[in-house]
């Protein structure tokens, strides 16, 4: 409808934003004793394990902020989120998730200098496939971590190498969540765990789910399109030759 804009309304932002101060505040105020009592009994019992657990918690996050990257653009090619939120605000949010993701795995990377239970070198941590645990899985993580990182660069040098190549290099986050998701459930630690593996397979899931749902419209699109150039292309009063096929069915 002409004239309808799209997204949040900017009046109610004020109380969107307080709503969602106070979530935050609620799920801080319940959960910080409890995770503040472990830092310190962790502190106390375990200090020489701190990097191992440290290591494990940004891996996840960094998964999962890389998730929430490919997520947010495949939603934003299917013009989903545009009802919600205005698109400007929803590409600034799925760049800087694929810019956090990229941290997280940077910090997860180097954590593992600093844990003694399985010692990383410097080169090892850099160059994929030379890890003493795991070598391949370990290397397929870190070839996710640089396809990352050639997708955040790409961010910036839009403008220069064009929306065509930049397009063509997004393609790569769809194999970088790949590796990351296989690293992750192959190499790391806590894949036995039933919550791990569910949590994996479901946000693997959504993925294929939203990328079968993209594929689908750009089919469904293009077929429009190339019936409307189709039908500017026939000749005024033209009509299409019907020939009456006679089908014989059974013996």
């Amino acid at each position: 409808m002409a004239g309808m804009t799209t997204g949040l309304n900017p009046a109610t932002r004020l109380a969107r934003w307080g709503m969602a101060a106070i979530t935050v505040g609620i799920v801080l105020g319940a959960t910080l004793p409890t995770f503040g009592a472990g830092i310190v009994h962790a502190l106390g019992t375990n200090a020489a394990n701190l990097p191992w657990y440290a290591e494990r918690t940004f891996a996840f996050l960094a998964y999962l902020a890389v998730w929430g990257a490919v997520v947010y653009g495949l939603l934003l090619s299917t013009k989903i989120l545009d009802a919600i939120a205005h698109r400007p605000v929803t590409f600034a949010l799925h760049q800087d998730l694929a810019i956090g993701g990229l941290i997280l795995a940077g910090i997860h990377g180097g954590l593992l200098a600093l844990d003694r239970t399985m010692p990383f070198s410097p080169l090892q941590i850099a160059v994929p496939f030379l890890a003493p645990y795991l070598p391949l899985w370990v290397g397929v993580g870190q070839v996710a971590f640089y396809l990352t990182a050639v997708v955040v660069l790409s961010f910036y040098v839009r403008r220069h190498i064009g929306q065509r190549a930049w397009r063509l290099l997004h393609y790569l986050t769809f194999l970088a969540f790949l590796g990351a998701a296989g690293h992750g459930l192959l190499a790391g630690t806590d894949s036995g765990a039933r919550w791990a593996w569910w949590l994996y397979v479901g946000t693997s899931a959504s993925v294929a789910f939203l990328l079968t749902y993209r594929i689908v419209l750009a089919a469904g699109s293009r077929g429009r399109r190339d019936l409307a150039a189709d039908q500017r292309t026939r000749p005024a009063g033209a009509t299409r030759l019907v020939v009456p096929v006679e089908v014989e069915i059974g013996a």
